[in-house]
């Protein structure tokens, strides 16, 4: 896989390193020129351009339509937003990836900007905190564009205990797509998975569906809404 990483920050060198170590082919772009030396000493085996990734000339310099994967990775979510825009509609990238770095423009990273999958780093420590201690309520932890992934941990009055996923009549566009049991075994759902207390059920649901499959797994009281994460 081709990957190109707007900022050479912490977090993208480490993004870079770790895709370099997994096998792919990775770019990192950096207007910084002392941050560009630096990054190259370091990560021996990744290409590193010293260009702006906000500018169209230096992306089509750079052949970023030949790339499967933009992950927009600033400091800056202006700078976020506008890497986003431009890997997605002026150069046609299939998957874009981009960093928030203020909670409050959550709302702006979606698809209108080009971005398929935003990454929220207090959103994610709010909900890792929110699932290891919620029972009985839903719990999103990743957007993808029209689509959460969310997570509910059973409880004792929750509906769907002692059913098979088949009976419980998940929405068509919602999907069960692992159970966490016990000490951390992770079942593979399939139709005849019967729901236990206590599991941890994760499931695909788009914004049509949270309000069914909350009222399956929690029931009537499920109305309160998703933990805002």
């Amino acid at each position: 896989m081709r990957v190109a990483i707007a900022g050479a920050g912490n977090v993208g060198t480490y993004i870079a390193s770790d895709l370099h170590e997994g096998g792919h082919q990775v770019l990192l772009i950096e207007q910084d020129p002392d941050v560009v030396a630096r990054v190259r000493t370091a990560l021996a085996g990744v290409s590193v351009a010293e260009a702006d990734a906000c500018e169209v000339s230096s992306l089509q310099r750079l052949q970023i339509e030949t790339y499967d994967v933009m992950v927009a990775a600033t400091g800056d979510d202006e700078d976020n937003l506008v890497v986003s825009l431009l890997a997605k509609q002026e150069f046609a990238v299939p998957r874009v990836v981009a960093r928030v770095n203020h909670p409050q423009n959550q709302w702006l990273f979606n698809e209108s900007w080009g971005v398929d999958i935003s990454v929220s780093t207090p959103h994610l420590l709010t909900a890792l905190v929110e699932e290891a201690v919620a029972v009985g309520s839903l719990v999103r932890l990743m957007q993808f564009g029209n689509a959460q992934l969310v997570e509910v941990t059973l409880a004792e009055g929750s509906p769907a205990v002692g059913k098979a996923i088949i009976e419980l009549g998940v929405p068509r566009n919602a999907t069960v797509v692992a159970v966490i049991r016990g000490d951390r075994h992770v079942v593979v759902p399939r139709g005849e998975t019967v729901m236990e207390i206590g599991d941890e059920v994760l499931v695909l649901v788009t914004v049509e569906s949270t309000e069914t499959v909350k009222t399956l797994l929690i029931g009537p009281r499920a109305a309160s809404g998703v933990s805002a994460v």
